[in-house]
């Protein structure tokens, strides 16, 4: 596990090409920003058949070769995205790099479930969430150092992190050990008929469009409060920060003897009250101790929702269910950004912190009602 961790990390920290993907495509090819713009929402379509299409070869193909699959189709896609030398031949490979993009994500989480205990899940999901996280930040000023260079060289080094992911995993993992097939093979179906994965599912889309709305929300508070530009950076520097050095929280006996729909609890009480200081902060230091309180509350919610999900999926298809509940991202990057800036143009940044805050709220009071609905099975 602490391999495909650190495989994911160094992906990760290659991954910094897409906030670089209009640039090229306007200055380097021509194309005008609302092509652009059309072209980025594309690849954002494709990468939801992406993420489906993986969780049902992970329960296939297996879950090694299905990440080396994704890894190995992104470092073609961005490496033609490289080399493209018409627009076309551009849009041609970003939507080859959407649709190997989500790939790996099921199979990923899948080996955690699968070579983790039930107890030990909600500490290995933190894990890798918290190096995803630093890996982020550390990609950040990896993107601020190269972005000086041809930009297409950040698409090449982009390329060469999947493939050295791909080549240690390649080397690490062990063989595929799950083959799933007579009576207990997956049908394309499979998920979508079970009405506790689609409750989760909707609960998640919600807390993943709060989320969402606080990564885009953010930036345009600190501006519209007139607050230093690198704030942002620092902040989301810092929430990475506490992601990681917070671990050790999972692993407290009062922790661990949670279960995980009162840790989910916590966790959107404390999301919560991060939004509420959000609301009301005036100053830097204010609002990096509200991203302390709703990065700890991250850090909960993230490892015990896929938790959850690892509990209630059969052995034979848990690829296709953690890729169904992952589905809720895509969804919430397509509404968040829209429901952010209207609320924040027509009613303000107290108005909008203290719905998401609400929203969250709402959230905690539900666990106890999903908890008798589904701990039944897990």
């Amino acid at each position: 596990m602490r391999i495909l961790v650190i495989a994911r990390a160094v992906n990760r920290l290659g991954a910094f090409t897409l906030s670089f993907l209009a640039v090229v495509l306007t200055v380097e090819l021509g194309a005008t920003v609302a092509q652009a713009g059309l072209v980025m929402a594309g690849f954002g379509v494709a990468t939801i058949p992406s993420r489906i299409f993986g969780g049902h070869l992970a329960d296939r193909l297996g879950r090694k070769r299905t990440i080396i699959l994704g890894l190995t189709g992104c470092a073609v896609g961005q490496t033609w995205i490289a080399l493209a030398s018409t627009l076309w031949s551009a849009v041609l490979a970003a939507i080859l790099l959407g649709l190997m993009f989500e790939i790996y994500e099921p199979p990923s989480q899948a080996v955690i479930a699968d070579v983790t205990s039930p107890a030990d899940r909600p500490t290995a999901y933190g894990l890798l969430g918290a190096a995803m996280a630093a890996a982020a930040v550390a990609a950040g000023v990896l993107a601020a150092a190269v972005s000086h260079w041809d930009l297409r060289w950040l698409f090449a080094i982009d390329a060469a992190s999947c493939l050295a992911c791909a080549l240690l995993l390649a080397i690490a993992l062990p063989a595929d050990r799950f083959s799933f097939r007579g009576p207990a093979r997956v049908t394309r179906a499979e998920g979508w008929r079970d009405g506790r994965l689609l409750l989760l599912f909707a609960v998640g889309t919600v807390s993943a469009t709060v989320f969402m709305t606080l990564m885009l929300g953010l930036p345009l508070t600190l501006i519209e409060r007139g607050l230093p530009s690198y704030g942002i950076g620092l902040i989301l520097a810092i929430s990475a920060l506490v992601l990681v050095a917070a671990q050790p929280l999972q692993r407290t006996q009062r922790i661990r003897n949670l279960d995980n729909f009162q840790a989910m609890t916590l966790g959107y009480l404390l999301l919560a009250a991060g939004l509420v200081i959000n609301a009301f902060a005036t100053n830097l230091p204010v609002f990096i101790a509200a991203a302390v309180l709703w990065s700890i509350g991250d850090l909960f919610l993230l490892s015990r929702s896929f938790t959850i999900i690892a509990g209630i999926a059969p052995d034979h298809a848990r690829g296709r269910y953690l890729a169904i509940y992952g589905l809720s991202w895509g969804i919430a990057t397509a509404i968040a950004p829209l429901g952010a800036t209207q609320l924040l143009t027509h009613a303000g940044p107290v108005f909008l912190w203290l719905t998401c805050a609400l929203t969250a709220t709402v959230l905690a009071g539900l666990q106890p009602t999903l908890r008798r609905r589904i701990t039944s099975s897990l």
